[in-house]
């Protein structure tokens, strides 16, 4: 939920032309980019500081989810869609194409993001959906720590990337 709702921050900001102002402005497009970086690296940072502790108490982390506990995810996933100023840049260039003269161009825009939004979210539940189902293989403690490692090497490598221009 909070990486589609970024998205659709991202499709009423290229609607309100905020955007082509990112666009613009290097030093803006910059900063967005360090910032979606650091978020990145610190993820990652995160999620290899957990592999201190042992396979079953990961397991029990898991497990043992309080209530409340997926605002956390939602601003996770929302500062991760918000920090990638690709998303901004994708927003600039693809949505326009299919605005037509004819009609609202900021209500437009805005339902193309709302659509945007939800096929992406739609995938996710898909993709969440799957990983449910399979729950039995992915929660084995080697499994659980190998994805542990796996995302929190690969986070930091996407965080520097991001942070170069890549």
């Amino acid at each position: 939920m909070g990486a589609s709702t970024g998205i659709l921050v991202w499709a009423i900001a290229a609607a309100v032309g905020l955007s082509a102002v990112l666009l613009a402005n290097p030093g803006a497009y910059l900063a967005i980019r360090i910032g979606g970086a650091a978020v990145l690296c610190a993820l990652g940072a995160q999620t290899l500081w957990s592999l201190r502790q042992p396979a079953v108490a990961l397991l029990k982390m898991v497990e043992e989810r309080k209530p409340g506990e997926g605002g956390r995810s939602l601003v996770v996933g929302l500062a991760t869609s918000l920090g990638n100023p690709k998303a901004g840049v994708f927003a600039v260039s693809l949505l326009p194409q299919f605005v037509t003269a004819q009609g609202p161009v900021l209500a437009s825009c805005i339902a193309l993001g709302v659509v945007w939004a939800a096929v992406s979210g739609a995938w996710f539940c898909c993709f969440v959906w799957a990983i449910d189902k399979g729950r039995s293989q992915v929660t084995r403690p080697k499994f659980r720590r190998l994805m542990h490692v796996i995302t929190g090497v690969t986070l930091p490598c996407l965080g520097v990337a991001v942070a170069a221009g890549a």
